[in-house]
C-alpha cells in the first residue's frame, strides 16, 4: 500500500461510519460499466462541499488492491450488483489530490514534477526496475510497466482544476498542466478508467482541448449521474426521519438545485442542519459573501437586472456555449452566470436553459450583496426599501 499507488480505505471508512451517511455506492456500478471502454474517461464537476472527495475516496477504496474493503461495503446497495465482486480491490489505483501538491502559488512551477516524482516513487516500490524515468516522465514509466506486465491502472484525481483557481491569470501554467494531462491520458493503453473531479469543467484552449477524450458531467449537464451530485429528496426525507427533523423545514432552506431533472440538496448544509438540529446558512458560511460580490459587481449590461429578477423568484435564460470554463474570461453576463452555476450560487434547468437562485440559503447571500450603494437604484425601483432586515425576512417567507 502506497500514498498514491494503491492507497488504503481509511478516508472512505470515516465517511461510511459517520452518523450521517447517505449510500452513493451505486455510482460504482456506473463506473464499472465504463471500465476499459471508450467512455472510460470521466470529468465530474460540481461545487465545493457537494461530496466530490467522498465519491473519490469511495471509488479508491473499492478498486484499490492496496486494501480489503469487503466489510466497509457490506450492506451498501452496490454489494448486490453483478459486477461488485469482479472489481472489488482488484486493481492498481493511482489516487491523486492535486491540491496537496498545489496549496500555494509558489508551487506552480514545481507541482507537476512533484506529482510525477511522488507517483513514480510508489511505482518503484511495487514494480522495481522494470521501468526507467526518462523525458516522458510518469506517462513513459506507465507505458513501460504496461508493456512489461500487461497491467493497466485506474486513475482517481480529485481537485483536478485547482490550477485554474490558483493560477487564474497565468495562461502558461494552465497550458502546461493541460499538456501534462493530455500526455498522461491521450491514447494511453494503460488507462483502464479515469475519474477526475473538480469545481470547473475542462478548460477550453483551442488545440489544448485535446483532452476532450473526457466526457463531462457537470452542473450544466449531469448526464446519468444526477443523483450522485448531492442528496436527493428521498435521501433527505430518510435522514430527517432518522434524526428527528421536519423535512419541510430543510426543503424550504436547501431544496432547489437541479441535476439531471432531479432536485438535489447540498450535502454539507443538510448534514450540518441535521447535526445541529437547526436550519441556517452552513454552506455559504464557509466563506464570506465577498466571493459572490466580486462577480456580481462586474459591469456587464443586464447582469444586475438579471440578479434582481431572480431575487423576485423569476428565471433568466442563459447562453452556456460561450463560457470558457475558467474564472477570469468573461465577455458577457452569461459568462458570470455560468460560473456562478458551477460555484453553486445558481442552478440550471437543462430542459429550458434557464438559471435561477436555488433556495433560501443562497438567496440570503445574494441579498447581502445587493444591500449596498451600487445596487440602491435597482432595489429602490422594486420598493424593497434598501432591503432592511425586517423586509428581508418578509421576502424570504414567500
Amino acid at each position: 500500500m502506497g500514498l498514491y499507488l494503491n492507497p488504503g480505505n481509511s478516508a472512505f471508512e470515516m465517511s461510511r461510519y459517520s452518523d450521517i451517511y447517505v449510500d452513493k455506492s451505486m455510482l460504482i456500478s456506473r463506473t464499472n460499466a465504463l471500465y476499459k471502454t471508450k467512455k472510460r474517461f470521466l470529468c465530474v464537476s460540481r461545487p465545493r462541499r457537494f461530496g466530490k472527495s467522498m465519491a473519490a475516496n469511495m471509488l479508491s477504496a473499492y478498486y484499490s488492491r492496496g486494501c480489503n474493503s469487503a466489510e466497509i461495503f457490506s450492506g451498501l446497495k452496490i454489494e448486490n450488483t453483478p459486477t461488485f465482486q469482479t472489481h472489488l480491490n482488484r486493481h492498481d489505483v493511482i489516487r491523486l489530490d492535486v491540491q496537496q501538491f498545489l496549496f500555494q502559488e509558489s508551487h506552480l512551477d514545481i507541482f507537476i514534477e512533484e506529482m510525477q516524482k511522488a507517483v513514480t516513487g510508489d511505482l518503484r516500490k511495487e514494480y522495481g526496475d522494470c521501468f526507467e524515468i526518462g523525458p516522458y516522465g510518469l506517462a513513459g514509466a506507465l507505458n513501460q510497466i504496461y508493456a512489461a506486465t500487461g497491467k493497466g491502472f485506474i486513475f482517481i484525481i480529485d481537485e483536478w482544476d485547482c490550477v485554474f483557481r490558483i493560477a487564474r491569470e497565468q495562461e502558461n501554467v494552465q497550458k502546461r498542466y493541460l499538456d501534462f494531462l493530455r500526455g498522461l491520458f491521450k491514447g494511453a493503453a494503460y488507462a483502464d478508467l479515469v475519474y477526475m473531479t473538480g469545481i470547473l469543467p475542462i478548460k477550453k484552449y483551442g488545440e489544448h482541448s485535446a483532452i476532450n477524450i473526457f466526457d463531462e458531467y457537470s452542473m450544466i449537464d449531469s448526464r446519468n449521474l444526477g443523483e450522485y451530485f448531492g442528496f436527493t429528496e428521498e435521501e433527505v426525507r430518510q435522514q430527517c426521519g432518522k434524526h428527528g427533523m421536519e423535512y419541510a423545514e430543510l426543503e424550504r432552506w436547501y431544496d432547489g438545485y437541479l441535476a439531471g431533472g432531479q432536485h438535489i440538496y447540498n450535502p454539507k448544509s443538510v448534514a450540518d442542519a441535521l447535526t445541529w438540529k437547526n436550519c441556517k446558512s452552513y454552506w455559504t458560511g464557509t466563506e464570506t459573501y465577498e466571493a459572490l460580490k466580486v462577480y456580481l459587481e462586474r459591469n456587464f449590461d443586464g447582469l444586475r437586472e438579471a440578479v434582481i429578477e431572480m431575487l423576485d423568484h423569476r428565471r433568466c435564460t442563459v447562453n452556456s456555449r460561450s463560457f470558457q470554463n475558467d474564472m477570469i474570461t468573461f465577455t458577457s453576463k452569461d459568462d458570470i452566470l455560468m460560473l456562478l452555476i458551477h460555484l453553486g450560487y445558481l442552478t440550471f434547468d437543462e430542459d429550458t436553459e434557464e438559471v435561477f437562485i436555488p433556495n433560501q440559503e443562497i438567496t440570503r447571500e445574494f441579498l447581502s450583496v445587493v444591500d449596498g450603494p451600487a445596487w440602491k437604484g435597482l432595489t429602490d425601483a422594486l420598493g424593497w426599501h434598501q432591503l432592511q432586515p425586517e423586509n428581508q425576512k418578509a421576502y424570504l417567507r414567500h
